[in-house]
């Protein structure tokens, strides 16, 4: 275009007469025409410049364009990437981003239960490209900032409000798949698609927190106790059968006593026996009695034993007479 414009000046420069002011009056005349000429030139030059530069336009990868007449308003194609045309001055394109985009929205609402949640929403969303006419005829450019915060913010406190607090951290897959398909549902209307909702943030009020850790607290504490009880169970079950165990060794020590006389010299032998194994494994010196270390097996204690028990029964026998 600049190059136009150059060749223009230089065709009123060649036109121009050389020389002073005062020549004859029909070679000013022709200075005049010479000059409308070029100027007419220099008009087209630059009118068919402006309307090559403006009548084509580039869609880049990822977009798509629609076009708005100034006599008819908005055309309804829709033109996809690369190089298209429109007519200068009476079209403008204006192009749309249709690539995924994120968009975050926190908000705070209650639960089935009525408790506080804090839940952070993160949705992937573009335009319908077969839309676009019916987008920027309606909603614009920003038709994101319009819809999405708005809806998000609805869909979020709706689904949340059919769960407890509890289910919303077991079925944390269940309330995102309720999100995702409210947010379709109603981003439809709109002409907006969703690629993805994904709940970024789940939090419950301090109260609450210290609620569940005191409910966790006293759990533990009953388990602790219950565990607890049952240990004393089992140790009074312990000592029950250990001293029935002993009751029953000592009637059945007193019914062989009775029965067979000599059941006290093997008990004697085998304590002697242990004790004996005892003392020949020690290296200190024993200068006690044998009979007090029941060891005199060969002599008469237990002939004296048995004589001092008679004596004592009779004794006593006399006493209670």
């Amino acid at each position: 275009m600049s190059q136009k414009f150059k060749d223009a000046f230089q065709k009123i420069a060649q036109n121009i007469p050389k020389g002073g002011g005062g020549g004859e009056p029909g070679r000013g005349a022709g200075a005049a025409k010479a000059a409308s000429r070029a100027a007419g030139s220099l008009m087209i030059a630059g009118g068919l410049g402006y309307g090559a530069y403006n009548s084509v336009f580039t869609v880049e990868g990822g977009h798509r364009a629609v076009i708005f007449n100034r006599l008819l308003g908005m055309k309804a194609q829709v033109y996809n990437e690369g190089l298209n045309f429109n007519i200068p001055w009476f079209e403008r394109p204006i192009v749309y981003d249709i690539r995924t985009r994120p968009v975050n929205l926190q908000t705070l609402t209650g639960s089935k239960d009525l408790q506080m949640v804090t839940i952070g929403v993160r949705v992937l969303h573009k335009p319908d490209p077969n839309n676009l006419v019916w987008i920027y005829r309606h909603l614009g450019m920003n038709y994101d900032e319009r819809i999405l915060p708005s809806v998000m913010n609805e869909c979020a406190k709706a689904v949340v409000a059919r769960y407890n607090a509890n289910e919303l951290l077991t079925k944390r897959e269940e309330v995102s798949a309720s999100i995702s398909a409210e947010l379709s549902q109603r981003c439809g209307v709109f002409h907006v698609m969703l690629e993805d909702v994904a709940i970024t943030h789940l939090a419950f009020s301090p109260e609450y927190a210290k609620a569940v850790e005191a409910k966790q607290v006293a759990q533990q504490d009953a388990e602790r106790a219950k565990y607890v009880v049952l240990g004393a169970i089992q140790e009074k079950k312990t000592i029950v059968t250990k001293a029935r165990g002993e009751a029953e060794s000592a009637e059945l020590i007193g019914t062989a006593v009775k029965r067979n006389p000599g059941f006290m010299k093997l008990r004697r032998i085998d304590a002697a026996k242990e004790i004996a194994d005892t003392v020949a494994g020690s290296g200190n010196k024993v200068y006690l009695n044998a009979d007090s270390l029941l060891l005199n097996l060969l002599g008469d204690a237990d002939d004296k034993f048995a004589k001092s028990v008679s004596e004592k029964r009779g004794w006593f026998g006399w006493w209670r007479k």
